[in-house]
C-alpha cells in the first residue's frame, strides 16, 4: 500500500489503514516517547499521540511524509507531558554489560588500531540466527540509557536521518553522534564478546 493510499484508507476512516500504520511505525513512535518522557510514560505519550492522529488525520497537509508528521506528534505530545522543561542530556550514559570498546582501540584518525576479533566461520547473519545472540542483543540494548537506546532504534531500526533524531528529541547533532556512537560501541563490545567465549 502506497501512502497515497494509506492516506486515503485513513482519511475514510478504515480500520486496515488505521492497523496498518500501528504495525509500521508504533515502535518508531515509542522510541521518540521513550527519548523524551522515559519509558515509565511512553505508552501513555503514544497512545495520546494516536488519538491526535485520529482527530487531525484531515488537516494533514502533506508537506512533510506520514511517518515524519506522526513523529513529529508525538515528540510534541511527550514534550507537553514534560510541561516544556528542557530535558537535559548526559553524554556519559551507563555502559553495556560488556562495557564498550576502548578508545585505545582507535586511531588518531578513527581507524582501527586493533581491529575486532575475528569471526569464526559462521557470518554475522548466521550468528543472528541463534536466539542465544538474539537474547544477548536485547539485554544489551535494554541495558543501555534510554536516550542512548532511542537514538539507536530511531537511527538504525528506523532509519532516520540525524538531523530528524535532533529535531524530535530536542538535542544538538553532535549529541545525537556521540549517543548513537557510545550505544553503537556497546552493542559491539556484546557481539565480540559473544563471538570469543560464545556466551552472552
Amino acid at each position: 500500500m502506497t501512502e497515497e493510499q494509506l492516506l486515503a484508507g485513513l482519511r475514510a476512516g478504515h480500520q486496515a489503514a488505521y492497523a496498518a500504520l500501528v504495525t509500521q511505525y508504533q515502535g518508531a513512535m515509542r522510541a521518540v516517547a521513550i527519548a523524551i518522557v522515559g519509558s515509565s510514560s511512553a505508552d501513555e505519550v503514544v497512545q495520546d499521540s494516536w488519538l491526535a492522529v485520529v482527530r487531525n488525520i484531515d488537516g494533514f497537509a502533506e508537506r512533510s511524509s506520514l511517518k515524519t508528521w506522526l513523529l513529529t506528534i508525538t515528540a510534541n505530545t511527550a514534550k507537553t507531558r514534560l510541561k516544556k522543561q528542557r530535558r537535559e542530556v548526559f553524554i556519559d550514559d551507563l555502559r553495556g554489560p560488556h562495557g564498550s570498546i576502548d578508545n585505545d582501540r582507535f586511531q588518531p584518525d578513527g581507524h582501527w588500531q586493533q581491529g575486532p576479533a575475528g569471526w569464526h566461520s559462521d557470518s554475522p547473519e548466521a550468528l543472528l540466527d541463534a536466539q542465544e545472540l538474539r537474547d544477548c542483543l536485547e539485554h544489551t540494548l535494554s541495558s543501555l540509557s534510554e536516550l542512548q537506546r532511542s537514538v539507536l532504534l530511531l537511527r538504525d531500526r528506523q532509519c532516520l536521518e540525524l538531523e530528524e533524531i535532533c529535531n524530535l528529541l530536542d538535542i544538538s547533532h553532535s549529541n545525537v553522534r556521540v549517543l548513537l556512537h557510545r550505544a553503537r560501541l556497546s552493542v559491539f563490545a556484546t557481539l565480540e564478546h559473544f563471538e570469543v567465549t560464545g556466551e552472552c
